[in-house]
This record gives structure tokens, C-alpha cells and sequence, in this order.
């Protein structure tokens, strides 16, 4: 009888340890899971004869621009070669951007060979978020007994996030803060009460 108790206590604890392997490791009421951006660099190499861009290579950057689907959350930037920039080439790539919703960025990344004489490059960055480690499905609920949270906790919300976010580039750093207008809020209430007629 005390044989047949060691061996059914020695089976439960060999059943417990096999288990082991499945049971959760946060504790916290924070997810491991956590939207990751990733950055790709898009370039393409114009001739400028260092007072513009002919309208054959403008013609050029706007079918590049429709082929990447241009739009908000993409960077454009101007990487000149070491060459002096040229206000008038820098307002016709402007323009092209601007026809996308998208402003210049002062600084150009560094992107893979060099640009040759008589060159420019415009270089398009784009980013986009996602949660790489989610779905995780590796813990069993069935066995938690160390109170830790599922390895998927955390990834609905996380993915969800990643997917709506308009510019992934504000999960990196925040958006900086513009001049405060003092006079902004006093227009607002204004315009609500000239349109509802309160004091």
C-alpha cells in the first residue's frame, strides 16, 4: 500500500513537471507583445543639371511615386550627392510630393551607392508596424500555476493598434508639439456660441 502511494505521488509530480514546459512566465499586467517598426528605404536617381529637373525626368518621379502609391505616413527626402542643393529642384520634387499629401524631410537617410555627378536621389521611406511574435499560442491554460497571463495576452490589441495607427513612425516617438495659438480656443467658443446662440 505505501509502494502504491510513492508511485501515484512520484505519477503527479512527473505529470506536474511535464506541464512545467507549458506554464506562463509574465506575471505582469503588461504584454511581452509589442508593435515593432520597420523601415524601408525606396530611392530613385535623377539627372539635374543643377538649376532643375528636365520634364522628362519629372514625368519620371511621378510615375515612381504612382508606382509606390505615394501617401501619408511616407517620407520624402533629397539626397543631393554632396552637391549645393537648388531651391528651384527642391521645389519641383516638393510640388510631386505635395500632389500626394506628403511634405519634404530636411534629411535624407543613407541609402547603398553613391549618387554620380550631375545625379540626385529621392529617397521615399516608408515604415510599417506589426507584432511579429503574435498569434502565440505556446502556454496551456489548463495549467496555471503560477498565475501568469496567456502568451497571447496582449497580441489582439497590440496587432490591432499596429494595423490602424496612419503614421507608424508615431509608435517610435511622439509627435512634436506646434506653436501653441492662444487664440484657437477662444474661436472655437466663439463659433459655438454665435451658431447656438448662448453667452
Amino acid at each position: 500500500m505505501r509502494n502504491m502511494k510513492f508511485l501515484t505521488a512520484a505519477a503527479a509530480s512527473l505529470a506536474l513537471v511535464g506541464c512545467g514546459a507549458s506554464l506562463g512566465t509574465n506575471t505582469s499586467m503588461y504584454s511581452v507583445h509589442q508593435p515593432v517598426v520597420e523601415r524601408t528605404n525606396y530611392a530613385i536617381d535623377l539627372a539635374s543639371d543643377g538649376s532643375g529637373i528636365s520634364s522628362a525626368e519629372q514625368a519620371r518621379l511621378a510615375e515612381w511615386f504612382e508606382a509606390l502609391q505615394l501617401g501619408y505616413g511616407d517620407r520624402v527626402s533629397i539626397d543631393y550627392g554632396g552637391g549645393y542643393p537648388s531651391a528651384t529642384t527642391a521645389q519641383i520634387v516638393a510640388a510631386a510630393a505635395a500632389d500626394r499629401g506628403v511634405i519634404i524631410e530636411k534629411t535624407a537617410p543613407v541609402t547603398q551607392g553613391q549618387v554620380s555627378p550631375g545625379m540626385l536621389r529621392v529617397v521615399v521611406t516608408r515604415s510599417k508596424a506589426s507584432v511579429p511574435s503574435c498569434p502565440d499560442w505556446s502556454t496551456n491554460r489548463e495549467y496555471n500555476y503560477n498565475a501568469s497571463n496567456h502568451s497571447n495576452y496582449g497580441c489582439a490589441i497590440n496587432s490591432n493598434l499596429a494595423a490602424m495607427v496612419a503614421d507608424p513612425e508615431d509608435l517610435v516617438r511622439g509627435r512634436e508639439n506646434g506653436k501653441l495659438d492662444s487664440n484657437s480656443g477662444k474661436r472655437a467658443v466663439d463659433t459655438y456660441r454665435t451658431k447656438t446662440g448662448g453667452n
